[in-house]
C-alpha cells in the first residue's frame, strides 16, 4: 500500500511540472503580447488561453498538493488529539476530499458531453472549441478524483490496521515550515 502512495506522489510531482510549465508558457505568450502590442504585433486573445491554462493547471496541480499535504485544513482540534483521534479526523478528512472530487468530475461530463453535441465554441474572436479546455479540465479533474480515492481506500485500510503513523504520514498535514 505504502508503495502505491508513493508511486502516485512521483506521478503527481510529473503532472504538476507539466502543469507548471503550461502555466510558464501562458505567461512568456501574455508578456510577448503585451510587449509586441506597440509595434503592431498583437496576438490577441491571450486572455482566453490564459483562462484556459489557469483552469487547466489548477485541476491538475490539486493531486499534487492532494499527495503533498498541502490542502487547506483546520486541525485545531485534530492537533490536539492522540495518534488514533488524528488519524480518524484525517480519514473523515480524505474522505470528504475524495468525494468532493468524485462529484465535481461526475458533474464535469454533463457540461463537457453538451459542448461536444452542440459543437460549441467560445464566444471570442479566437472560437476555441470548448470541448479542448474543457476536456483538459475534466481530465484533472478526474484524476484528483481517482487520487483521491486511492487515498482514501489506503487510509480506511491504515485505519483498520491501526496504522496511525502511516495515515500521518500520507493523509495527515504538514506543520509550519
Amino acid at each position: 500500500m505504502t508503495q502505491l502512495l508513493i508511486l502516485l506522489g512521483r506521478v503527481n510531482e510529473r503532472l504538476a511540472l507539466a502543469a507548471g510549465l503550461l502555466l510558464l508558457l501562458s505567461v512568456s505568450v501574455t508578456l510577448f503580447d503585451v510587449v509586441a502590442r506597440p509595434l503592431g504585433l498583437s496576438l490577441g486573445g491571450t486572455d482566453e488561453l490564459s483562462g484556459y491554462a489557469m483552469a487547466i493547471a489548477t485541476s491538475w496541480g490539486m493531486s499534487y498538493a492532494l499527495t503533498n499535504l498541502t490542502h487547506v485544513r483546520i486541525d485545531l482540534v485534530r492537533a490536539r488529539g492522540s495518534a488514533p483521534v488524528r488519524a480518524w479526523f484525517d480519514a473523515v478528512s480524505i474522505l470528504s476530499l475524495a468525494a468532493v472530487a468524485v462529484t465535481i468530475g461526475y458533474r464535469g461530463w454533463p457540461v463537457l458531453a453538451k459542448s461536444i453535441k452542440n459543437g460549441s465554441t467560445a464566444n471570442t474572436t479566437l472560437e476555441t472549441p470548448l470541448w479542448i479546455p474543457q476536456s483538459l479540465w475534466m481530465a484533472g479533474w478526474l484524476w484528483f478524483a481517482l487520487s483521491g480515492v486511492v487515498l482514501a481506500v489506503v487510509v480506511c485500510v491504515f485505519l483498520a490496521g491501526g496504522k496511525h503513523a502511516e495515515i500521518d504520514e500520507f493523509a495527515g498535514t504538514r506543520g509550519e515550515i
